[in-house]
C-alpha cells in the first residue's frame, strides 16, 4: 500500500469537507476548493479526519491513491493556512511594485513587464533600502491553491531568471545559485 496514501488527513477546526459522489468539496477561512476523483479511489470520514482508500492494486490505482491523498491534504491546509512563496528581486535598476491588480516590473528590458493579479491570487512587494549590495526587494506571492501559487511564482522567476555570473534575476528565496567564475585576462 502506499506509504503516503493510507496515513489519515487530520481535518482542523474550522475547515468542513463535503463529499458528494466522486466530488470532494473543502470550505475553511480562506476560502473554498473543489477536486473530482479519479475513478475507483473513495474518501471516507472518521472521526475528524479523512481516509483516502483504492479499490485495486493496479498501478494506476496505485499511483492516484497517494496523488489524491496529496491533492486533498493541499486542499485542507490552504483552505485553512494559505499557502506562499517568496522571490527576491536582486539587481541594480530592477524595481517591482504593485498598481492596483497588476504587478509592474521592471528588469533591464526597454520596456516594464505587467502581470495581472490571477484570481485567488495575491501579490505583495516589499522593497528594501540600500542594506546589501543589489537586493531590492521581496515579491511574496500568496493563495489558497497551491499549483497556482507555485505557476505564479514559476511565471514570475521566468521574467528574469538569475544571472549565471553575477546571480542578478528574480529567484526563489531558498533557492541556492552557484555562481561561475568570470573570464580571466592574462
Amino acid at each position: 500500500m502506499s506509504r503516503i496514501g493510507k496515513k489519515p488527513i487530520q481535518v482542523p477546526s474550522g475547515v468542513t469537507v463535503t463529499l458528494k459522489g466522486t466530488q470532494v468539496d473543502v470550505k475553511g477561512p480562506k476560502g473554498s476548493l473543489s477536486h473530482t476523483l479519479p475513478l475507483g479511489i473513495t474518501v471516507e470520514v472518521k472521526e475528524g479526519s479523512l481516509q483516502v482508500n483504492r479499490q485495486d492494486d493496479s498501478q494506476q490505482q496505485r499511483a492516484f491513491h497517494g496523488l489524491t491523498r496529496s491533492l486533498i491534504q493541499n486542499m485542507v491546509t490552504g483552505c485553512s493556512t494559505g499557502f506562499k512563496k517568496e522571490l527576491e528581486l536582486i539587481g541594480i535598476g530592477f524595481k517591482a511594485e504593485v498598481q492596483g491588480q497588476t504587478l509592474m516590473l521592471n528588469l533591464g528590458y526597454s520596456h516594464p513587464i505587467e502581470y495581472p493579479f490571477p484570481p485567488g491570487i495575491s501579490i505583495k512587494v516589499e522593497k528594501i533600502g540600500k542594506k546589501a549590495s543589489n537586493y531590492m526587494g521581496t515579491i511574496t506571492v500568496e493563495g489558497i491553491d497551491r499549483q497556482r501559487v507555485g505557476q505564479v511564482a514559476a511565471e514570475l522567476r521566468g521574467f528574469r531568471k538569475p544571472d549565471s555570473y553575477k546571480g542578478k534575476g528574480l529567484r526563489y528565496s531558498d533557492e541556492v545559485i552557484k555562481l561561475k567564475e568570470s573570464k580571466k585576462t592574462a
